[in-house]
């Protein structure tokens, strides 16, 4: 999602946010193929690893080359000394870093080879390949035991001359029920390719199709986000595509559901959702069906174009609950609603970013949401993050809900201009205890960018135990701005 986005929190304006998401708007691409939340284990260990980008930094000198951090999971959680950096100059890695790249700019997770190691797929999508500017690549690199190492191949771009960014948008999933790990890959046009499990060495994958949503806008530029998950419980992958019509200064949000079949996705069931740049897939009340959990993060609760005054801009989550005909009863979430933190003001950007995952055990998925722009203090777009909980009703707005910002005693560091804490959120179990624990990627100091890792003690989130990962001690150059933490892989 990042590059346009991160610019756009920077002068704090809504316009540029939903005016300007015309590259580089991945965000959230999930791997989920069932109604739980898939979590990455890249070397087999039965932790969760965590995997995300910087692809603002510098690479030999290339501006914006990008990069890929890779945090092993441990009986201790994630650190920097259990961590890969890759680039395109790592060994084995496909390509070159060169400026411009944006090398994991987008990320999904899969076992996309079927030996029982998580891969990750990294799109490039700034990539000029032969002579065709900005053509966009992508590449798969393999998980084994001791993980990701770089080692890796292309996914060549079927149809080059029709789209340019290819790889800008990445989702998983098992979209035909095989049993195998499919790839979606988005582009900056409305039709996106979908790759059929059983990816060879060779990167040649088990077939190819591809689909297109009805209405994606003239200057949509593509879908902004893809978000794989069962909607519908019925084994297959379903998916969100999040996209974008510039009708109006704000635009127009457009969301849809395209539901897995024993063909693969199919636009015969089609359906709109609710708005939100941002989603995020997983069955919060255990009734055996997936929840879309999206967030519109300018709070426009309408879709329909009307202009939103600065002051209604705090921002909105809506949960539309799951059924065996996919998206059902939707409900919506403001800092207004029940006992949730916070109070609704502008440019919080409440639901900046999602992620679903059972920090207490209890079989029920919590909601992470990131508050990118709140103000604390004096301290301006520092930012935070609300925990919501799930139960057999949906999620818990009444009580229990917590909150967590630099400022809260424990969590490293302070509330600063222009942190963004909450920029991105990740809730997975990386300590391998059945229980999902808490990170959080910020654009701590000028856009260097940091991730702060926030343990669950079985009950809820703590500040115990807790750190922070920096790009100067995870092999990543502070020059320019990286963006360390940005986007993490789902």
């Amino acid at each position: 999602m990042h590059q346009t986005l991160r610019l756009a929190l920077a002068t704090a304006t809504a316009a540029a946010l939903t005016g300007g998401l015309l590259t580089f708007t991945a965000a959230t691409a999930t791997a989920a193929d069932s109604t739980a939340v898939a979590k990455a284990d890249f070397n087999g260990d039965g932790r969760g690893d965590v995997a995300f980008s910087a692809d603002g930094a510098y690479v030999s000198g290339k501006k914006e080359a990008g990069q890929l951090v890779v945090l092993h999971g441990s009986a201790s959680g994630v650190s920097s000394t259990n961590r890969v950096t890759i680039s395109q100059n790592t060994t084995g890695t496909p390509g070159t870093a060169e400026t411009g790249d944006r090398f994991g700019v987008d990320t999904a997770y899969a076992d996309f080879n079927g030996d029982g190691y998580d891969d990750i797929a990294v799109g490039a999508p700034g990539e000029d390949v032969s002579g065709d500017t900005d053509g966009g690549s992508l590449a798969i690199l393999w998980g084994s035991a001791s993980g990701i190492t770089g080692k890796g191949v292309t996914v060549a771009d079927p149809a080059p001359s029709s789209h340019d960014y290819w790889g800008k948008n990445l989702a998983a999933g098992d979209f035909d029920g095989d049993g195998k790990a499919d790839l979606a890959v988005g582009a900056n046009t409305a039709t996106f390719h979908v790759f059929k499990g059983g990816f060879s060495a060779t990167g040649t994958a088990g077939g190819r199709y591809t689909i297109k949503p009805p209405i994606m806008g003239t200057d949509a530029g593509g879908p902004m986000n893809l978000t794989a998950g069962d909607v519908s419980g019925d084994g297959r992958t379903d998916l969100i595509v999040d996209g974008y019509e510039s009708q109006t200064e704000y635009g127009w949000n457009r969301n849809y559901y395209i539901p897995g079949s024993s063909g693969g996705l199919s636009t015969a069931g089609i359906q709109e959702t609710k708005p939100g740049v941002i989603t995020a897939i997983g069955d919060i009340n255990a009734d055996g069906f997936g929840d879309i959990v999206s967030g519109a993060h300018w709070n426009a609760t309408t879709g329909d174009g009307t202009t939103i005054p600065d002051s209604a801009k705090g921002g909105k989550v809506w949960v539309t609950y799951g059924t065996a005909n996919g998206p059902g009863t939707a409900t919506g979430i403001t800092q207004d609603t029940g006992n949730v933190p916070g109070t609704s003001e502008g440019n919080d950007f409440f639901g900046y970013e999602l992620d679903l995952g059972d920090i207490n055990g209890d079989g029920f998925l919590d909601l992470g949401i990131g508050v990118a722009g709140e103000n604390i203090g004096e301290a301006a777009n520092t930012g935070s993050v609300t925990v919501l909980y799930g139960t057999a009703s949906g999620l818990n707005t009444a009580s229990g809900a917590q909150s967590f910002a630099q400022s809260t005693a424990g969590v490293p560091g302070d509330d600063e201009d222009d942190d963004f804490f909450g920029m991105d959120l990740k809730v997975d179990d990386v300590t391998g205890d059945g229980k999902a624990d808490l990170l959080v990627g910020s654009g701590e100091n000028a856009g260097n960018g940091a991730v702060t890792y926030l343990p669950s003690n079985g009950t809820k989130i703590t500040t115990t135990g807790s750190r922070t990962i920096s790009p100067s001690n995870a092999g990543v150059s502070t020059t320019g701005t990286p963006y360390f933490g940005a986007n993490f892989a789902d």
